[in-house]
């Protein structure tokens, strides 16, 4: 096991998935500066790191100041493999665009574009990329945020840059998550603090969902869709429970698994060999990978490891790109809160 201190509160963290940079990591961080007779001010980092396996420790590349940084995720952009896109989400309201360049054998990240998906009171609480599909990685250009006054914004590439363009209140409480379905680029599936996962048709003008679930006794903390399975989504909960839903059913799970702790972000195996696998980073229970028997099966899901490093909530959770070594084992990425940890640990 490797570790960093991120020295602020960490609550986000993301592999590079593009060939010849997966041995980078971004963290986001979140630092509640608090002044006597002032407005709280929300502080954060995009810190750039890089796995050294060779020395066997992680160095720090660059660290870019923000307001708190509450999710992040990368996009290869306009099609382009030599134009990388990290996409940052902040507690201003803001998305910031920023690119990946290699300049004298290091790696940099440069902020290319800021847009603005509220007012500055607002928070920006996830996003989504369209793009994560099998290992294609072939850029769209959509990506979906949710914000903490309960509205989702569709932003797209028009070319030349990225713009809003659509915004519709979706939860009447915060929406921890929006996500993508990877195999329909006109399906949005949001979740939020009132108990609700709910899918949309972005094609339209999203006045009402298209489907919802409300069996759900937290609220809706993290939905990824399987990105080799084309039917089924995981979705994670304050209570508890990660869920695996087939789409076509969107309101009967088909195996829940309780991971303990409350499933604050869920991963799917970027490797198809691996394609039941899930990464649950489960805040007050540390980390674990869920192992599903299979889609169209009733077999039971099964923790398959667990990781109990951190010793504040665990927020964050990756999995590495790179090649799985011999006995199938992939590197993963984590991040904790209040002790200001990340780890790289295997499962």
């Amino acid at each position: 096991m490797l570790s960093f201190d991120t020295n602020w509160p960490a609550d986000a963290v993301e592999f590079c998935p593009f060939p010849g940079s997966t041995d980078l990591v971004v963290c986001g961080t979140y630092k509640l500066l608090e002044t006597p007779g002032e407005k709280q001010q929300r502080k954060g980092q995009c810190i750039l790191l890089k796995v050294d396996k060779q020395e066997n420790r992680i160095h720090s590349l660059q660290s870019l100041s923000f307001p708190a940084v509450l999710d992040l995720k990368w996009e290869s952009w306009m099609s382009d493999p030599n134009f990388l896109i990290l996409a940052v989400a902040d507690s201003e309201g803001h998305i910031t665009m920023c690119r990946l360049d290699h300049q004298d054998y290091k790696a940099l990240l440069t902020p290319i574009q800021t847009i603005s998906c509220g007012s500055t009171d607002v928070l920006c609480l996830s996003l989504d990329w369209s793009d994560r599909k099998d290992d294609g990685f072939v850029s769209t250009g959509a990506l979906v945020a949710s914000s903490s006054d309960g509205h989702l914004s569709l932003l797209k590439d028009n070319g030349s840059d990225i713009q809003l363009t659509m915004s519709w209140h979706a939860h009447d409480y915060e929406p921890w998550v929006a996500a993508w379905d990877y195999w329909d680029p006109n399906t949005v599936y949001s979740g939020g603090d009132d108990l609700i996962l709910k899918s949309w048709d972005v094609r339209t003008s999203c006045d009402t969902p298209t489907a919802t679930n409300k069996r759900f006794e937290g609220g809706v903390t993290s939905i990824q869709s399987n990105p080799h399975s084309e039917f089924y989504i995981a979705v994670g909960s304050y209570d508890s429970n990660v869920r695996l839903l087939d789409k076509r059913k969107l309101g009967r799970p088909v195996s829940t698994v309780e991971v303990g702790g409350g499933a604050w972000q869920v991963k799917w195996h970027p490797s198809s060999t691996r394609q039941h696998d899930l990464l649950v980073a489960c805040m007050h229970d540390g980390c674990k990978v869920v192992r599903f028997g299979g889609f169209g099966d009733q077999e039971e899901p099964q923790i398959v490891k667990r990781f109990d490093e951190h010793q504040s909530m665990a927020y964050g959770v990756d999995w590495a790109f790179s090649s799985p070594r011999t006995d199938e084992k992939t590197e993963i990425v984590s991040c904790s809160f209040y002790d200001h940890a990340l780890r790289v640990w295997e499962g």
